[in-house]
């Protein structure tokens, strides 16, 4: 009984479940018997050992990892902000509606290409994080607004609630929800554009950039390895993030509690 609850265990499922595709994919690297056509979890082990004691590595690392968080970050305040607009205002909800379809619909190469247009590369990477999450962070927000409970800030009021209190305390934790939910969105989308943009736009010192020479030198290796350590700041990042957001809302569940 014991032996099978340890083995329940979602870490357990996890560890079990990355040793088994980790080994599918150990097979079929070796089935294949090309390192160009798929690199072996090995060989990328071994790219990585290559790579990371280089300070090129982890300048490239920081470089990517400074401007996608840059520009996620920039979507999250403009977004919200404009979301709460929009949900005051009529016109500005009619003002703004068409260039968040017309963002949320345009191809992000296209973007790509009009910021390689109109400005440097290294805002490449920003800019365009920035524009596809956005949408999201607005439409979430919007719809946490109009989803609001009126009859309970209606309540608040009658008892006196100061509007401060009634902000933090029903307000806030009302559209939280739909913020974060957003955030979970636009995390990984925002490392999926920002990393495309790089790669065609190839600004110096970037994540991006070391894709484009490990495909050009048919370095699978290397390719695997980069790619492996976009996965990991996406997710730490993720984590970090979601994990503010989770001890933000329970601080404003224990105030409002007192």
């Amino acid at each position: 009984m014991t032996s099978t609850t340890a083995l329940d265990k979602p870490w357990v499922r996890g560890l079990v479940a990355a040793a088994f595709w980790l080994a599918v994919w150990q097979v079929a690297a070796l089935l294949l018997g090309n390192t160009v056509l798929l690199a072996s979890p090995v060989d990328v082990v071994a790219a990585f050992a290559a790579l990371a004691p280089t300070w090129g590595f982890w300048a490239s690392v920081g470089y990517s990892v400074a401007r996608i968080a840059s520009g996620f970050l920039i979507a999250a305040c403009l977004g919200t902000v404009l979301a709460w607009a929009a949900s005051l205002n009529r016109w500005a909800q009619a003002l703004l509606s068409p260039p968040i379809r017309a963002i949320r619909s345009v191809p992000v190469v296209s973007f790509i290409i009009l910021v390689l247009i109109w400005a440097d590369s290294s805002w490449l990477s920003v800019t365009i994080s920035a524009l596809m999450v956005l949408p999201i962070i607005f439409a979430n927000v919007e719809e946490g607004i109009g989803r609001r409970d009126a009859a309970l800030a209606e309540l608040a009021q009658v008892f006196g609630f100061s509007r401060s209190r009634r902000w933090w305390g029903i307000t806030l934790p009302g559209v939280l929800p739909y913020f974060t939910a957003a955030c979970r969105v636009g995390l990984g989308l925002a490392w999926k554009a920002g990393v495309s943009a790089e790669v065609i736009g190839l600004p110096d010192g970037s994540i991006g950039e070391r894709l484009y020479q490990a495909k050009l030198y048919l370095a699978t290796g290397d390719l695997f390895c980069w790619t492996a350590v976009i996965v990991a700041c996406s997710f730490a990042f993720e984590k970090l993030a979601l994990g503010a957001l989770s001890a933000f809302e329970s601080s404003l569940t224990r105030g409002y509690a007192k």
